[in-house]
C-alpha cells in the first residue's frame, strides 16, 4: 500500500492523503509531528473523515513550512509537505518577503543569488560547471554570494520540494539562453545602447495616438526594405522604402502622424524556436519570463546581451523620432502552470484556485496569475519598474487587465504617475476567482483614476457585435445604432448620452481593430460581401474617421489605415507571416488613402478641442446636430475655430444643414471627387455624399 503524504493546508490543519481507497486509517489513535531538525514534537487531534481516502487532522500550533517534519500515526510514518497553506493570509503575514531583492545582483567582484522558496526543504546553485547549497533566510529566501565576475554565466536553480527535486530557471532572470533554458547572470553595463535620446513628452496624455504593431509583422515583407527583417534592429532603421520608393518601418509611422506604437508582447515567450524562428511564429502571449526580451526577435539569438541591447536600441530609434514606446505585458497567465518557475519554487501560490482546489481559469489558457497576492504583486510592480528603468519604455497595454486586482493596478498607476508613463487595458469580466469588485474592469473605472480601458462598446457600435460574425453596426449596417453615437463620440463618459463606459472622459481607448479578431476590412468582406470595393473602402474609413475624431485616446491596427487583410484568418496567433506580416506593397498601392488618414492626425493634433480630457469640457463645447435619416452630426466648439462633423453610411447623398452661417472650409473628407469650390462656402447649407466623412471648419475670426 503506497501512501502518499501530509499536507498542511490551513494554520493548524494538515489533510493526510491515502491513494487505496480501502486504506485503513487510525481514527481511533493519536497522530503527532516531528520536526527532525529540531527534534521538536507537534500533537494533533484527529477531525473530519473526508473521504474514504483522506482525513484532517488539528494542530495546537502551526507547523514550520520548508522543514524535515514526519507525521507519526499508528503504524504510519509520513512525510509532511506545505498545500494550500501558501493560498492563507498566515502565510503572507510570516513568509511574504516583499522587501528583499530578488534574483541575480549583479556586481564585477560578487553576484548575490536570491529567489524565495519558503515551501523548499534545500535549494542548490547550478553556476556554470559549479553546483553550491544556498542559506535559507528569514521567510524562507534562500541567498548565496559567489566571489567572481560572473557576467554571462548560465545558472538555474535545483529545488527539493514536496518531496521531487527538479531544477527551474529565474522567474528575475535578466538574461537567458536560446529557447530559455537557463538564466544567465548579467553585467547591465555590457548591454547598453548605442545611444541614447530624451523620451517624447505628451504635454497630457489623452494627446496621444497609439499605433499596435508587432515586432516581426512590420518588417518581415520582403518590400520592407528593412535589413534586419523580423527584428529589433529592423523596427530601429530609419530611412527605410519601399519598392515605389515609399517609406516603411520607423519613418512610415513618424510620417503618419501617430506618438506611440504598442508593441505586442516583446518579453520571453513559448512556441518560436529562437534559433531557427522562420519555422514558427506568435503573437506572444505565451509567456516564459517577464523581464527578458523575446531571442526571434535578436539577430544573434545566442548571445545573451545582444537581445537586451538591441531591444533597447530600438526604443531609442522611437524616441528619436519622437515616438513614444508602448509595451503589450501578459501578467494575467504564464505559458504552462506546471512548468512555469513561479510553480516550480513556490506550488500553489502564484495562481488563482478555486475552494475544490482546482486552477482558476478565467484567461481560458489554463491558469490566472494571482496578483492580489504579496510576492506576485511585488513581481509585477518590479518587472514594471525593471522595464521603465532599465528599457525606458513610456507606456503598458495590460493584456486581459480584468483578471489583474484593483490595488496592483493603482499601485502601478501611482508608480508611473510621475513618469507620464501610459497605462491602457482590456477591463473585461472574465470569470477568474476573484469578486467582481476586486477586478480591474471598465465598471469598476471610477476606483482606478489615470488607467485607460479599451471601448469594445465603441468597436461593436461601429462594426458589429464581435461574437456573431454578420452582425452589423453603425458604418456597415446603414446608419445602426446611430442612438449610441453621441455616447461614442464624447468619450463614453457623459450620462446624458446614454450608459457610460468609463467614469471620465480620459479613460477611453477608442478602436475598431486590433490584432484579435478579424481585420476591420476583412470584417466588412463577411458583413457587405456584395459592396462594390471603392464603396467598401469608404465604409472603413468612416470607421477609422470616428475612431481619430472622438473624444478619449484613439488606437490604430497597423496597416488599418491601408485596408490591412489577414485573409478572413480570425485568429492569427501562429498562423505565420503570410497572414500577419505588413505588406508594404498595399502600402504603396493605397497611399492615397493613407493621405486621409494623416490629415485626420494631423487635424487632431493641431486642435485641442478634438481631445478634451474632462466631461465638464465636453459638455461645452460638443454639441449633437439634427441631421437627416442616418446621418450623424455633431459640433465642436474651440477657442479659434468651430468644427462641424460629419459621417453619412449610406448610399444616398443628403443636404445638410452647418450648425451656424458663416465662412466654412472643408477640411478633411474621404470624397475625393470634390471640386474645389464644393470645399468652401458662405452660408449654412451644404451636401454630404454617399459614405462620406466630412470636417468642416470655421475660423472664428480673420485676421486682416
Amino acid at each position: 500500500m503506497k501512501i502518499p503524504a501530509a499536507w498542511i493546508d490551513d494554520v493548524c490543519t494538515v489533510t493526510v492523503t491515502f491513494t487505496d481507497e480501502e486504506a485503513y486509517i487510525p481514527m481511533e489513535e493519536s497522530p503527532w509531528v516531528h520536526w527532525k531538525e529540531k527534534d521538536q514534537y507537534f500533537s494533533a487531534e484527529v477531525g473530519d473523515r473526508l473521504s474514504n481516502s483522506s482525513v484532517q487532522l488539528y494542530l495546537l500550533h502551526p507547523l514550520p513550512l520548508g522543514e524535515d517534519l514526519e507525521l507519526n500515526w499508528g503504524t504510519y510514518h509520513l512525510p509532511v509537505y506545505s498545500g494550500r497553506i501558501v493560498r492563507t493570509k498566515w502565510f503572507e503575514k510570516n513568509y511574504a518577503d516583499a522587501d528583499r531583492e530578488l534574483g541575480a545582483i549583479y556586481r564585477p567582484t560578487s553576484t548575490m543569488f536570491s529567489v524565495w522558496a519558503p515551501t523548499a526543504h534545500s535549494v542548490k546553485l547550478h553556476l556554470g560547471e559549479t553546483i553550491m547549497t544556498m542559506s535559507r533566510k528569514e521567510k524562507g529566501t534562500w541567498q548565496l554570494e559567489v566571489n567572481g565576475d560572473w557576467h554571462g554565466t548560465p545558472y538555474e536553480y535545483e529545488v527539493e520540494i514536496s518531496g521531487h527535486i527538479h531544477k527551474t530557471t529565474d522567474p528575475y532572470a535578466k538574461a537567458l539562453l536560446p529557447n530559455s533554458t537557463k538564466s544567465v547572470v548579467l553585467d547591465p553595463s555590457q548591454a547598453k545602447p548605442a545611444s541614447r535620446h530624451p523620451r517624447p513628452r505628451l504635454d497630457k496624455l489623452q494627446d496621444a495616438i497609439i499605433y499596435e504593431l508587432h515586432v516581426r509583422d512590420a518588417t518581415s515583407d520582403k518590400a520592407s526594405g528593412v535589413k534586419h527583417k523580423g527584428k529589433f534592429l529592423g523596427l530601429a532603421e530609419a530611412d527605410t522604402t519601399s519598392e515605389k520608393g515609399l517609406s516603411t518601418g520607423i519613418s512610415y509611422i513618424k510620417e503618419l502622424g501617430c506618438t506611440h506604437v504598442q508593441l505586442l508582447p516583446v518579453n520571453d515567450f513559448a512556441r518560436v524556436d529562437e534559433l531557427h524562428p522562420d519555422e514558427s511564429y506568435n503573437w506572444g502571449y505565451d509567456p516564459l519570463h517577464f523581464q527578458v526580451p523575446e531571442g526571434s526577435y535578436s539577430s544573434s539569438p545566442d548571445d545573451p546581451a545582444a537581445r537586451i541591447k538591441e531591444c533597447k536600441e530600438m526604443v531609442q530609434a522611437f524616441h528619436q523620432h519622437k515616438i513614444g514606446v508602448i509595451l503589450d505585458v501578459v501578467f494575467n497567465h504564464v505559458f504552462d502552470l506546471e512548468s512555469s518557475s513561479f510553480e516550480k519554487l513556490v506550488p500553489g501560490y502564484y495562481f488563482r484556485y478555486h475552494e475544490d482546489g482546482t486552477p482558476s481559469n478565467g484567461t481560458g489558457v489554463g491558469n490566472d496569475f494571482a496578483s492580489e497576492r504579496t510576492m506576485a504583486r511585488k513581481f509585477i510592480l518590479e518587472t514594471i519598474d525593471y522595464w521603465m528603468r532599465e528599457y525606458e519604455v513610456d507606456g503598458f497595454r495590460f493584456d486581459l487587465m480584468g483578471v489583474i486586482d484593483i490595488e496592483t493596478m493603482n499601485l502601478i498607476q501611482r508608480h508611473c504617475e510621475k513618469e507620464s508613463v501610459f497605462l491602457l487595458g482590456e477591463g473585461w469580466n472574465l470569470p477568474t476567482a476573484l469578486p467582481d469588485e476586486l477586478k480591474s474592469t471598465s465598471f469598476n473605472s471610477d476606483r482606478m483614476p489615470g488607467i485607460r480601458f479599451f471601448n469594445d462598446q465603441f468597436r461593436d457600435t461601429l462594426k458589429g457585435s464581435l461574437f456573431d460574425t454578420k452582425d452589423t453596426g453603425y458604418v456597415n449596417g446603414g446608419g445602426k445604432h446611430i442612438e449610441k453615437l453621441p455616447n461614442l463620440i464624447s468619450a463614453s463618459a457623459l450620462e446624458e448620452f446614454g450608459a457610460p463606459f468609463v467614469s471620465e472622459a480620459d479613460q477611453t481607448i477608442n478602436y475598431v481593430e486590433c490584432h484579435d479578431n478579424h481585420t476591420l476590412w476583412d470584417r466588412l468582406i463577411l458583413t457587405n460581401p456584395l459592396m462594390d470595393e471603392s464603396d467598401r473602402k469608404k465604409v472603413h474609413q468612416l470607421a477609422t474617421g470616428l475612431t481619430l475624431l472622438s473624444q478619449g485616446v484613439p488606437f490604430l491596427h497597423a496597416g488599418q489605415e491601408w485596408f490591412r487583410s489577414k485573409g478572413g484568418d480570425e485568429n492569427s496567433y501562429i498562423s505565420g507571416d503570410k497572414v500577419n506580416q505588413l505588406n508594404w506593397r498595399i502600402r504603396d498601392k493605397e497611399n492615397h488613402y493613407i493621405d486621409f488618414v494623416k490629415q485626420l492626425i494631423a487635424l487632431r493634433k493641431k486642435y485641442p478641442v478634438f481631445r478634451m480630457s474632462s466631461k465638464a469640457e465636453i459638455r461645452k463645447r460638443l454639441h449633437i446636430l439634427e441631421e437627416p435619416h442616418t446621418v450623424f452630426g455633431y459640433t465642436l466648439l474651440g477657442d479659434g475655430e468651430d468644427f462641424a462633423i460629419f459621417v453619412n453610411p449610406v448610399n444616398q447623398t443628403f443636404d445638410i444643414h452647418l450648425p451656424s452661417p458663416g465662412s466654412w472650409q472643408l477640411a478633411v473628407t474621404n470624397d475625393h471627387s470634390r471640386k474645389q469650390e464644393q470645399r468652401e462656402l458662405k452660408g449654412e447649407f451644404t451636401f454630404i455624399r454617399p459614405y462620406e466623412l466630412a470636417v468642416w471648419k470655421k475660423p472664428l475670426w480673420v485676421q486682416i
